[in-house]
């Protein structure tokens, strides 16, 4: 069934049911294990608040056995002494794999995350294998330099793999998040133990499975469920844990990194929050800047570090731009995320469900106007319908905080220069939108913000390719790219003396 926002709409087409789930346990030295605790959490559906299977519980206990493991076979194990073009080979037929499993996989998502299954299909999933070609093709051909050194001496450098990676992974893009992480690390040649968000452990394990199926040796990748203030905290804190990488809330990203500093002093890399600014010009296209902003905010149901919650528009096509907003909400289908028609599911979970309708509560409170959208939709289920504050000030609750939700915040701006400092004006720098025709505009505004990307006249326009992370409380490193292979290989100097050199 779907509910359209401006009416009832039931389709009469059956939804898949849940798909097998072939794995729940831990992941570790290439085999399923128990928890040691022998405990084991619920994975729930979002769309019906069931359970979908029991998952084991790790904790600091199997965190320490998967760390050991990693350990192992970074130090003695064969992955980091393969060549550069034999670590590509097997990432690429992991790649092969999960191609081949494509309609699994995206199912695991759509019923475990509340993700549309027909965008798993044609996004998450492609990009997971396409990650892994990309770093793939870099494994052989990470460099050093050679330095010409003064006195009679001889230098280089070398890039060797950082060691033991904790990573730990958000619930909003299970697929995606696993192999931004993974794949450049293994393509460097560290090993790694990730935790999968515990709303989220399925596809996850599912990887894992085939990782050993494509031939990466045993304790180079594990995959230990739990809960962040228990094995997320284990990994954060553990003397043998080399680097940890997390992308997740600025909150925990704070715990992290205290964590790490008083352990062993691991560098961390971290992609936090986001409260992204999105600016739209007089001239631009209607509908196109329409197209573009109700994108960015609403794609994967607001779930999405970098949605473009504050939305700034010229006055000049204020009304306009509104208008053709509302019109997009009131059409947008919310229900089964297996259904073809619906255009946005469930919410991940009960609490973040929760979370957002008293953000709506606090916007209506504190003055905004709701255009549209700010309830739940259906009796069961974390449905919630796409919703659009106006007349909203920079300094209300719903402009200043990561709500990570379907909530839009619309509102007008005069001149470059007001539009430039009000997006700045944010302890966020994930990421910013402009819509223009006018090259000077983009280039003096793309120049101005603080962000760690800026999208002229597009939004969310990933590619493997284009390094991705933030400034400010949004984080540091970055994600995609070579700039990410290079987070997980330490730079090593070679210095050794030239004697009788004709030349210096």
């Amino acid at each position: 069934m779907a509910n359209h926002i401006n009416g009832n709409s039931n389709h009469s087409a059956a939804s898949p049911k849940t798909p097998p789930i072939k794995f729940t346990k831990l992941f570790i030295d290439g085999n399923f294990v128990d928890s040691i605790s022998g405990k084991t959490f619920d994975a729930i559906d979002p769309r019906t608040e069931e359970v979908i299977t029991k998952v084991s519980l790790g904790g600091a206990e199997d965190i320490d056995l998967a760390v050991k493991a990693a350990r192992q076979a970074f130090d003695h194990g064969p992955w980091p002494r393969m060549s550069g073009s034999e670590r590509g080979k097997i990432l690429i037929k992991f790649a092969d794999l999960i191609e081949e499993n494509t309609e699994e996989l995206a199912a695991l998502d759509a019923v475990n995350a509340g993700k549309l299954f027909t965008l798993c299909k044609l996004i998450d999933i492609p990009i997971a294998s396409k990650a892994l070609r990309y770093y793939g093709g870099a494994a052989d051909k990470i460099h050093g330099t050679v330095l010409k050194l003064s006195k009679g001496l001889q230098g280089y450098t070398l890039r060797e793999p950082i060691g033991v990676v904790g990573s730990i992974i958000p619930w909003n893009f299970p697929t995606v998040m696993f192999f931004m992480k993974t794949a450049p690390a293994l393509a460097a040649g560290c090993t790694i133990v990730l935790k999968p968000a515990e709303q989220t452990p399925l596809s996850a394990l599912y990887y894992a499975h085939l990782a050993k199926l494509a031939g990466v040796p045993d304790g180079v990748l594990n995959v230990v469920n739990g809960y962040g203030s228990t094995a997320g905290a284990a990994i954060s804190s553990h003397m043998d844990i080399d680097k940890v990488t997390f992308t997740g809330s600025t909150e925990v990203g704070r715990m992290i990194m205290t964590a790490a500093a008083a352990s062993n002093l691991k560098p961390v890399s971290l992609e936090l929050g986001g409260k992204s600014p999105l600016l739209i010009f007089d001239d631009a296209d209607i509908d196109q800047a329409a197209d573009i902003v109700f994108r960015g905010m609403f794609f994967n149901k607001g779930e999405v570090c970098v949605a473009s919650s504050r939305v700034y528009v010229q006055e000049g096509i204020y009304e306009k731009l509104e208008k053709k907003l509302v019109e997009k909400a009131k059409a947008t289908v919310v229900g089964d995320p297996f259904d073809p028609k619906v255009h946005q599911g469930p919410q991940i979970n009960k609490k973040q469900f929760e979370r957002i309708l008293s953000y709506i509560e606090h916007g209506k409170r504190e003055g905004a106007t709701l255009l549209t959208g700010g309830k739940h939709v259906g009796e069961k289920g974390y449905y919630i319908e796409p919703t659009i504050f106006a007349d909203v000030k920079d300094d209300m609750i719903i402009v200043k905080e990561e709500i990570f939700g379907p909530v839009m915040s619309l509102m007008k701006f005069k001149t470059m220069e007001e539009a430039i400092k009000r997006a700045n004006n944010t302890t966020y720098g994930l990421a910013a939108g402009i819509v223009t025709k006018n090259l000077n505009v983009a280039n003096t505004v793309s120049r101005s913000i603080r962000a760690g990307i800026i999208w002229i006249n597009c939004y969310t326009a990933f590619d493997v390719d284009c390094p991705y992370g933030g400034y400010k409380m949004s984080g540091f490193g970055r994600d995609y790219g070579l700039d990410a292979l290079n987070q997980y290989l330490q730079v090593k100097s070679v210095v050794t003396p030239i004697f009788d050199s004709p030349w210096h």
